[in-house]
């Protein structure tokens, strides 16, 4: 390319500030040369990048297990892969991938091993937590399961008035709701119609009167998903299930043919009424927001059923064999954790916009953010030392072409850099004339109007760019990777998931920090628990919070009690 393109290019780039990074991960030998690289491409715009090589998106993918990975749109050239890659083995992440699939106990400050991979292995397959194999634990469990489903799903599960099932209302939060949601809106195509499914998680008493609202108790079965079997909101929504039910039918026999538990807890849940029989188990080594493949998957099962059900488990377990016996160069969660770590680290964007262009997926980017942000909001090492660098990256999205005409133009022209993931599918599961053809079409031209901006023309025909008036300048230059996939199936998701899952575990490990525990979520419960006791006290005792939250305490109180003396009139 000549001095002078290269000049205007890099004159384009030179508009926007890009902040220096400092420590960016954990000191490592590969560090000083990664620094010095990033110094001498940062300011290499996208456009250089394709200019100077024609074939760069021939070459810079991936493909393996039916996912094709396009990344030539990130602003990385080949020594960055390789300085990341070598990144990757300094860190020791493949020791500690093996580490995971050992059974080792790698979740440190909680001393458990973390085996969600466990959930989806092949029965021949023997994983052990303290000497015992859990494989067979988990198999029996996904055989309770596929005998409650094929129940539920040929009618012959009867409520307590000898009405078939035929509403499914799942009760958790977290991992125990966010899950199950997208799941079923992903695979709402292979679902059972017949069957009516709501999901309860808010405390707010609104989500689960207007799920309720116009369902029969006679034929409603509840789901109540908690691995402690205390979690305050899960547990109040139960509660309120349980006098809704009972105040129909009038009968506490009705709880067995009425409410199914899937807890470690098996004292609470007698406690609560259910009976063993309806008691699936979930394991300590299952971390919440990677539980979908347990028995927190009960109310996906019975949708789709148990063959797609594990058609997803298998799409599971496939990613996970890629992602522990596949070289570093080609391994996709690892390619893929690099990359946001690249692009927090160095670029130093703070978030990543989730874009699949698939009406089914439109839970997916709420999923992602407790998988991503729980496991990596951390500012601390396992070390327990406070970290001086960027760790996990905020994530958030919409569904395709919605997204488009509303926060696209921030990507566009805002001043934020923000890493996009298009995730798109090549043959529609609802073919309608030609509207899945513009939908691809739709994601095909925002990454290449992202990467390229007003140059698009000039990038094909390797010629200087043009600089449009201010007003209407696109300069481009925004990282993006494409998923790109056959078709949105049980065994494609399971796939989908597991990527990024181990994506997580990859950056995690770069970082230093533990991706399993989450001490952040556990502290705003204890406090919600102390507040509220005072809160429903005949006395309130606030002194030991702070001037705001006493103040804010004694508004409502106040404003209750004046409600009491006007109803008492």
């Amino acid at each position: 390319m000549n001095q002078t393109l290269h000049r205007k290019l890099t004159g384009i780039c030179a508009d926007v500030d890009t902040t220096q990074p400092i420590a960016p991960f954990p000191q490592r030998h590969i560090q000083k040369a990664l620094m010095a690289h990033f110094k001498k491409i940062q300011y290499s715009h996208l456009y250089t990048l394709f200019a100077d090589d024609p074939q760069r998106g021939e070459r810079m993918l991936l493909e393996a297990e039916g996912i094709y990975l396009d990344y030539s749109k990130q602003r990385v050239t080949e020594e960055t892969i390789q300085l990341l890659l070598q990144l990757a083995e300094e860190s020791g992440l493949r020791q500690c991938i093996n580490s995971m699939f050992h059974g080792d106990k790698i979740n440190v400050s909680e001393q458990r091993s973390v085996l969600h991979i466990a959930l989806r292995a092949p029965k021949q397959h023997v994983i052990c937590v303290d000497g015992e194999n859990v494989v067979p634990l988990v198999q029996a469990e996904l055989d309770k399961m596929t005998g409650i489903a094929n129940q539920v799903r040929s009618g012959s599960w009867l409520g307590y008035t000898g009405k078939p099932i035929c509403n499914i209302v799942n009760i958790g939060i977290g991992g125990s709701d966010l899950g199950p949601v997208m799941a079923y809106q992903a695979l709402r195509f292979y679902s059972q119609r017949q069957l009516t499914f709501r999901f309860v998680s808010n405390i707010d008493g609104t989500d689960f009167l207007e799920s309720t609202r116009d369902l029969d108790p006679e034929q409603t079965l509840f789901i109540v998903a908690s691995k402690s079997f205390k979690t305050v909101e899960t547990m109040s929504n139960a509660q309120a299930a349980r006098d809704w039910l009972l105040n129909s039918l009038q009968a506490p026999a009705a709880i067995a043919r009425h409410f199914i538990a899937v807890s470690a807890n098996a004292a609470e849940v007698a406690k609560f009424g259910i009976d063993e029989a309806n008691h699936l188990h979930i394991w300590d080594w299952v971390g919440g927001r990677y539980s979908l493949c347990s028995a927190v998957g009960l109310s996906t099962m019975i949708a789709i059923g148990p063959t797609n059900f594990r058609a997803m488990l298998d799409g599971f377990q496939q990613m996970d064999q890629h992602f522990l016996t596949a070289p570093l160069d080609c391994n996709l969660p690892v390619f893929m954790g690099l990359l946001a770590v690249w692009n927090t680290n160095f670029l130093a964007t703070q978030t990543i916009a989730v874009l699949p262009y698939e009406q089914y997926l439109q839970c997916f980017p709420a999923y992602l953010q407790q998988l991503t942000m729980e496991s990596n909001g951390k500012h601390e090492t396992s070390d327990g030392v406070k970290v001086n660098y960027q760790t996990g990256p905020i994530y958030w999205g919409a569904v395709g072409s919605n997204g488009q005409h509303s926060f696209y133009q921030m990507l566009h022209q805002g001043t934020h850099l923000i890493p996009c993931d298009f995730i798109g599918f090549i043959e529609a599961l609802n073919p309608l004339g030609q509207q899945h053809e513009l939908l691809l079409a739709n994601m095909f031209a925002q990454s290449e109007a992202l990467a390229f901006g007003d140059n698009v023309q000039q990038v094909l025909d390797n010629t200087a760019p043009t600089r449009p008036t201010s007003a209407q300048t696109f300069t481009g230059d925004q990282p993006s990777s494409t998923l790109l996939m056959q078709q949105l199936t049980p065994h494609t998701l399971g796939k989908l998931i597991a990527l990024y899952e181990h994506s997580v575990f990859t950056q995690g490990i770069i970082w230093g920090i533990n991706s399993f525990d989450q001490g952040g979520v556990e502290l705003g419960k204890t406090l919600a628990i102390q507040i509220a006791t005072q809160m429903q006290a005949v006395q309130a005792d606030t002194r030991k919070f702070d001037s705001s939250t006493r103040q804010l305490i004694g508004l409502c109180l106040k404003a209750k009690q004046g409600l009491k003396s006007e109803q008492s009139l």
